[in-house]
């Protein structure tokens, strides 16, 4: 039975959702929160949309026994291809928040008569999802969007804010079709930590649209709404998993969420 002390559920492919987790903490530090990170399966990028929906599937069940009180999909290519399997599954109490739909409706309401870009994985770019939600919303933008694929394995590694990391984000942003666009997009949950870099490619001329803290005042408000926001002001308590444990990963964790954490093992799959 969910409450208001319940937490809120948080899955990613792997551990760059862990961007959104950590922006959830700033805007709600009273909350408390689940996170679980498919290790065993990523990147979901380069997986077909029905095997994202069974992974997807599954980890929403773990969060629902886990008592969570909402449920945010906390990654680009699993809000494309499997929120209706979320939804379903959650059924009509449990609010489920896709980190697509914030962003999108901030940038149509945001923008008129101008290009807009984005930048995510092949599986989020392929799937046209930002093309057809903000071109839905407002039909005066033109989005443009280029898959990234090196960008977050280049973030796990560490490879950010150095020369190297430059290189290739310019290489990208240097696109022709991305001329003359007024905002683009971070279409993935890692790219948050390469914010910086592509402000000075854009010299600050275009707005970068983050789409953690977009999504963390979506779930701020989307609890508010539901009456679903923890009454006292005790500090939260946070859990997180994954479904394959490296040391190596648990080390990682620390650049993303900023601190450092204890990853657990939850094999979902035996």
């Amino acid at each position: 039975m969910k409450s208001t002390h319940s937490p809120i559920g948080i899955f990613d492919s792997g551990i760059g959702g862990l961007t959104v987790a950590a922006a959830i903490k700033k805007v709600l530090p009273h909350e408390s929160f689940v996170y679980f990170g498919d290790t065993a399966h990523l990147p979901y990028g380069d997986k077909s949309p029905e095997s994202i929906r069974h992974y997807a599937a599954r980890i929403a069940a773990f969060l629902l026994d886990k008592k969570c009180k909402a449920i945010v999909i906390a990654c680009n290519t699993a809000s494309a291809h499997a929120l209706k399997t979320v939804v379903d599954i959650a059924g009509p109490t449990i609010p489920v928040i896709n980190v697509v739909d914030p962003v999108a409706s901030y940038a149509a309401s945001h923008y008129n008569d101008c290009k807009v870009g984005v930048i995510g994985t092949k599986g989020t770019i392929q799937s046209r999802i930002y093309v057809n939600r903000i071109e839905r919303m407002n039909k005066s933008l033109k989005v443009l969007s280029n898959a990234t694929p090196l960008l977050a394995p280049m973030i796990e590694e560490g490879f950010f804010n150095n020369s190297i990391s430059q290189t290739v984000i310019n290489s990208y942003l240097s696109k022709k079709s991305f001329s003359g666009i007024k905002a683009l997009i971070l279409g993935c949950t890692h790219y948050p930590l390469i914010k910086k870099e592509v402000e000075s490619y854009y010299k600050k001329n275009v707005e970068i649209i983050d789409s953690a803290s977009v999504v963390a005042q979506t779930v701020k408000q989307v609890l508010k709404e539901e009456k679903l926001l923890k009454q006292t002001s005790t500090a939260g308590k946070y859990s997180f998993y994954v479904s394959d444990y490296t040391a190596s990963f648990e080390q990682s964790t620390k650049i993303f969420f900023r601190e450092k954490i204890k990853l657990v093992e939850a094999r979902i799959w035996d």
